[in-house]
């Protein structure tokens, strides 16, 4: 079966990938520290494909959440067709079209504030988007999650990848990690900022500043300083606190252990 976004037959029989492009796991580090993206949903008046910016976080395994208003027409197409695409671009220095984006595609479900995903997403919502806690609760704004089929990489030249929804999220088997993962962040931002500092600087070769953490899931750390965000992986999927303590030392021992990036510009 042929998923949505897919491009069979399109690459010259010869065609390789560079060896050093891991198309997996850049596709889920630019889906887990990318804020915004453009949301393409299908008109429902017409079928045209329509073009919207939003804020964008993710649930614990990987699954886009985005924070919309009933007033916008992004909302009144959802609720007629969920199908959308998300595309999560990063930028920087020199052509656009050389920085890697990843675009993700599924079906984005309405959740119910009475349900019980809903607390979290939330939760994780607005760590990532402090500045949406003025309007969260306003009745006519909901949280959707897309419900990933697809997606596709592109990581630059000669860099593309078809990505199946299971290379992109995050198999969620830890209940114990997810129940934590709120009272985890509080403390390491409150008790272990200079750690968390050096997660983001030395690990994540990010700028340096009063980084926080967002996200805790079991693949690694969603990091935050004002609109920048980084990602720190973990060496091997976590699924209790212990473990989590564990590795988060380990990680920080590594970081202490770590040469001094040069600053980002």
């Amino acid at each position: 079966m042929i998923l949505p976004g897919q491009m069979p037959d399109r690459l010259p029989e010869n065609a390789a990938p560079p060896a050093d492009f891991t198309p997996v796991a850049e596709a889920r580090r630019i889906l887990r520290v990318t804020r915004a993206g453009t949301l393409g949903t299908l008109d429902r008046n017409t079928g045209h494909p329509f073009a919207s910016l939003v804020n964008v976080a993710t649930d614990v395994d990987g699954s886009p959440l985005i924070l919309v208003s009933g007033l916008s027409t992004h909302t009144a197409n959802l609720e007629i067709d969920g199908r959308a695409s998300l595309l999560l671009a990063t930028s920087g220095k020199g052509d656009p079209l050389a920085h890697p984006r990843l675009t993700v595609l599924g079906r984005f479900l309405r959740l119910d504030k009475a349900g019980p995903d809903h607390a979290r997403a939330r939760r994780r919502l607005l760590s990532r988007h402090p500045k949406s806690q003025i309007y969260v609760d306003f009745p006519d704004f909901s949280i959707w999650r897309l419900d990933v089929v697809s997606a596709h990489l592109n990581g630059g030249f000669a860099r593309a990848a078809d990505l199946g929804a299971a290379d992109l999220l995050t198999d969620v088997v830890a209940a114990a990690l997810v129940e934590a993962e709120a009272d985890a962040i509080a403390h390491m931002n409150a008790d272990h900022a200079d750690a968390v500092a050096l997660y983001a600087e030395r690990l994540a070769k990010a700028r340096p500043g009063a980084w926080r953490i967002t996200g805790i899931d079991p693949d690694g750390l969603d990091l935050a300083l004002g609109d920048h965000c980084a990602r720190v992986a973990f060496p091997a999927p976590v699924v209790d606190p212990a473990q989590l303590r564990a590795v988060l030392k380990a990680l920080a021992d590594r970081a202490r252990a770590a040469p001094e990036s040069p600053p980002v510009a």
